[in-house]
């Protein structure tokens, strides 16, 4: 049986640590899964807020469905098995976190609009003087459901008849990244586990290129890095402010196949090809 690290003891103590719950939740379950890695998990910090908070999915699933990918490529040398692991487990996660709170978006869950500066303040200032501390107590009583969650949908039959491929590992690999950075992010694929929600490929890029920051700035939190923010910035020039995925495409996605045919046909290959330019 693989040796894992232990189980972190005080949740929020951890959580305030790492600064975001992206960062926070990555680390979380890479260490149950037994492997740390230490400048992944901090490049996971602009999509805490729901993506650079605009508000979309949760970081805590932006945080799990990166440390699952990993995850998925140290367990599998096929990478297309790794990838249809990874997209099933991630859709587990998304499964037991709207079951637990009642949505997957940051901005449903903690009532604020972070896209509003006063609103985004009211909550810091909340927060630090312990006047709301949901986010923290969520993180307390979520973290050993969504570990479940994960772990079942690692176990769990994934189902294809064609090699997998995931719109957010096509975007990074297009910008320069590895096998093992593509199938960190593949969970990410048609809006995180073919949910529809915020855009994979957007959130994908911006991880990949925070890594590249993270890299140059050891020990920095690559919360505000530049290099997120004009990610960001060159999506919205492409695409206007559209961010959720069953609206850009017009359609969802049932099952990997469908998402698999669609990027061969060339889907979202504009967005892709921008994101792989910025």
């Amino acid at each position: 049986m693989e040796k894992t690290l232990p189980t972190p003891n005080d949740i929020k103590k951890d959580f305030m640590k790492k600064g975001s719950c992206s960062q926070a939740f990555c680390f979380f379950l890479d260490r149950e899964f037994g492997c740390l890695k230490g400048i992944e998990e901090r490049a996971a910090d602009p999509l805490a807020g729901g993506i650079i908070l605009q508000g979309h999915q949760c970081g805590m699933l932006w945080g799990s469905s990166l440390a699952i990918g990993a995850e998925c490529f140290r367990r599998y040398d096929d990478q297309g098995k790794a990838i249809a692991s990874a997209v099933t487990a991630t859709g587990r996660v998304m499964e037991s976190y709207a079951g637990k709170t009642g949505s997957v978006n940051c901005r449903d869950v903690c009532g604020h609009d972070f896209t509003r500066k006063i609103e985004l303040f009211a909550f810091m200032v909340k927060f630090i003087l312990h006047i709301n501390r949901d986010c923290l107590d969520l993180a307390d009583e979520w973290l050993p459901e969504a570990i479940t969650a994960a772990s079942a949908g690692l176990s769990a039959a994934t189902k294809y008849t064609q090699a997998p491929l995931s719109c957010a590992s096509e975007t990074v690999k297009k910008m320069g990244a590895g096998d093992e950075e593509a199938v960190m992010v593949s969970g990410f694929a048609g809006g995180m586990g073919l949910s529809g929600n915020g855009c994979g490929a957007l959130s994908a890029a911006i991880w990949i290129r925070s890594l590249a920051w993270c890299r140059k700035n050891p020990g920095k939190s690559a919360y505000n890095n530049p290099y997120a923010k004009n990610t960001l910035q060159a999506f919205f020039s492409v695409n206007g402010p559209e961010m959720t995925c069953c609206k850009i495409t017009g359609r969802s996605f049932e099952t990997l196949d469908e998402h698999t045919e669609f990027i061969k046909n060339g889907g979202c290959c504009r967005i892709v090809d921008a994101l792989a330019r910025s």
